[in-house]
């Protein structure tokens, strides 16, 4: 199916910039008409990808975070990526619970949150390059 808009932005890994993204997405994604609930839960999946990216992809030292969206007539793509540390296990790392930094709130987590409120997950990642989420939501019409 051939997309029917598309945007990208990058912006700093900065905490401030996790409410940027999810009003940015939020904001693109309207155009299809989403209900309230379905956006809702595509502004938490963000928000959780814009977060770890700053947490665990760049440590929250300076860096870039890279956001795309595509919007097909039923649903968002969303990739977030970062060129941070990567990830050395990713099958470990969506393991509800294991996390890397256990000194920290909601730490392990991200993922299944994520996994929990869109349709697909995935997840690119290489030590020492980055990462990229890639999640897709279908909209019922609001």
């Amino acid at each position: 199916m051939q997309p029917i808009n598309r945007m990208k932005i990058e912006f700093d890994s900065k905490s401030t910039n996790e409410a940027f993204a999810r009003v940015v997405v939020a904001a693109f994604a309207a155009q299809l008409d989403p209900t309230l609930e379905d956006l809702a839960d595509l502004k938490t999946a963000v928000s959780e990808a814009v977060t770890n990216a700053i947490i665990h992809g760049y440590e929250q030292k300076p860096g870039t975070i890279y956001m795309e969206c595509i919007l097909y007539p039923d649903r968002i793509t969303v990739i977030v990526e970062d060129h941070g540390v990567g990830i050395e296990d990713i099958e470990k790392a969506r393991t509800p619970a294991f996390t890397t930094k256990p000194e920290l709130e909601r730490s392990g987590m991200g993922f299944s949150v994520m996994e929990s409120f869109v349709d697909s997950l995935q997840i690119e990642s290489e030590k020492g390059k980055g990462t990229r989420v890639i999640m897709t939501k279908k909209f019922l019409r609001g």
